[in-house]
C-alpha cells in the first residue's frame, strides 16, 4: 500500500475509496497552490480520465448566444422541458467537455433536454460576469416557451441558485425547479460541516474560502445565495448533499430558508460520499457499508 492509498483506507465505501485514490493521481489535493494553467490542465486530465461514453442517441450541437459556448444534448424521447445545466469547478476549471458526459447521461436518463454552458472563469472573469453570461443563456432559452429547469454541481449549483434569485427579483423567465448537487451557497465556515468536515477529501475549508475569494470579489447575496434577505417566491428545489464534504450543511441550510418562506425543498443525504463524487458513477459502490 502506498501513501495515497492508506490516506483513504478509512474510506467505508470502497468505490469512493478507489475514486479517490485515482482522482489524486491526476489532481493533486493542494492543486489551488499551483498556477491557475497548471490547475486546469489537472483538471482536465481528472476529467477526461473518469469520462463516460455519450448514451447512444443523444444527438448533441454547439452553438452560441452572443459569445458564450453552448452545447444542446436531445435524447431520442424527451417532453416539453428544458434542463440548463451550470458545471461545477470552483469557478475556476471545468467546461463544455468536463461535464460533457454528465449532460449527456442527464439528458438520456431523464430524457429532458439538455443545454451546458461554457461561462467566463475567474479569476479572469470575476462576479457577475460567469452569473451575468448564465443569465443570458437562460433569456435566450426561455424564448422557446418550454418549462425551464435549473441545475448544476458545486459553482454550478451556486449560479443555479444565483440565477433564481435573479429571475425571481427582475421578473425574469419562470423557473420550474432547481436540482443542485453539493452545492456552495456561502455558508458560515465556522460552524457545522465547515468545521466537521474542515479536511474532508477532494475539497478542505481552505479550497472553498480560495474558491469563494477568487470568484466573488465584494460580498453579493447573488454570489452567496444563503445571504439573501429572502428567499420567498423561489422554485422548488431538490438538493443532493455529500456527508464528507463541508459544504454538506449548505443544502439543509438553503432548504430550510426555502421551507420558511413558504416553498418546497427536499435534500437527499449521501453520508458515505464526497464532494464531486458524480465523477465517481462507474465505480462498483457498496450502498449501506
Amino acid at each position: 500500500m502506498d501513501a495515497i492509498e492508506a490516506k483513504y483506507e478509512s474510506l467505508a465505501d470502497p468505490g469512493i475509496r478507489a475514486f479517490m485514490i485515482e482522482g489524486e493521481r491526476l489532481y493533486p489535493p493542494d492543486a489551488v497552490n499551483f498556477s491557475l494553467q497548471q490547475q486546469r490542465d489537472f483538471y482536465n486530465r481528472y476529467c477526461t480520465h473518469f469520462r463516460k461514453p455519450r448514451p447512444e442517441g443523444v444527438a448533441v450541437e454547439d452553438f452560441r448566444v452572443g459569445k458564450i459556448p453552448c452545447r444542446r444534448y436531445r435524447p431520442k424521447r424527451q417532453d416539453r422541458a428544458i434542463l440548463l445545466y451550470l458545471h461545477g469547478g470552483g469557478f475556476v476549471v471545468g467546461g463544455l467537455e468536463s461535464h460533457d458526459d454528465i449532460c449527456a447521461e442527464l439528458a438520456d436518463q431523464a430524457a429532458i433536454e439538455t443545454v451546458g454552458v461554457e461561462y467566463g472563469l475567474a479569476p479572469e472573469h470575476v462576479f457577475p460576469v460567469a452569473l451575468d453570461e448564465c443569465w443570458a443563456v437562460l433569456k435566450e432559452l426561455a424564448k422557446e416557451e418550454r418549462s425551464i429547469v435549473l441545475a448544476g454541481d458545486s459553482a454550478g449549483a451556486n449560479l443555479a441558485a444565483a440565477l433564481c434569485l435573479r429571475a425571481r427579483d427582475e421578473n425574469g423567465p419562470v423557473i420550474k425547479g432547481q436540482v443542485l448537487i453539493y452545492p456552495g451557497l456561502g455558508g458560515d465556515v465556522t460552524k457545522g460541516s465547515y468545521v466537521t468536515q474542515a479536511n474532508a477529501p477532494g475539497l478542505s475549508v481552505t479550497d472553498v474560502l480560495y474558491y469563494r475569494d477568487i470568484y466573488k470579489g465584494a460580498p453579493h447575496p447573488y454570489a452567496e445565495p444563503l445571504t439573501a434577505s429572502s428567499h420567498a417566491r423561489l422554485p422548488p428545489a431538490f438538493l443532493v448533499a455529500a456527508g464528507l464534504d463541508p459544504l454538506h450543511d449548505d443544502c439543509f441550510a438553503y432548504a430550510e430558508k426555502l421551507r420558511v418562506a413558504g416553498g418546497t425543498a427536499e435534500v437527499r443525504d449521501e453520508p458515505l460520499l464526497v464532494h464531486a463524487f458524480l465523477r465517481a458513477r462507474g465505480q462498483e459502490l457498496c450502498g449501506n457499508c
